[in-house]
């Protein structure tokens, strides 16, 4: 992490230190859609309940939030492949204009 330039996919961050980041991204997913993806990666139970709640409650933005400066935190909508295309362009080209840190939640 100390030499900067790095993205780091992680599904918390109230631990990474504010320093390390100039960017932080929370995808956000409709609970429709949400619930299919996880369905069909074989999610059950607690496992989808917890998920699909964590969303409604906006818990990983939530954190984010508490975590960072409410300037560098950017949530991002991923319900469909052309939002996530379209969050792959934008992301690009905040790295490609900015950079040292970025954190992907």
């Amino acid at each position: 992490m100390e030499g900067g330039g790095n993205i780091v996919d992680y599904h918390g961050c109230d631990f990474f230190p504010e320093r390390w980041f100039d960017r932080v991204v929370v995808f956000q997913t409709e609970n429709s859609v949400l619930y299919d993806r996880l369905t069909r990666r074989g999610y059950s139970g607690t496992k989808l309940s917890n998920n699909i709640e964590c969303e409604i409650f906006q818990v990983m933005l939530e954190e984010a939030s508490d975590s960072y400066k409410e300037e560098i935190v950017t949530a991002m909508q991923s319900d469909t492949i052309e939002d996530i295309s379209d969050n792959v362009v934008s992301l690009t080209e905040w790295i490609e204009s900015w950079s040292p840190w970025v954190i992907i939640i």
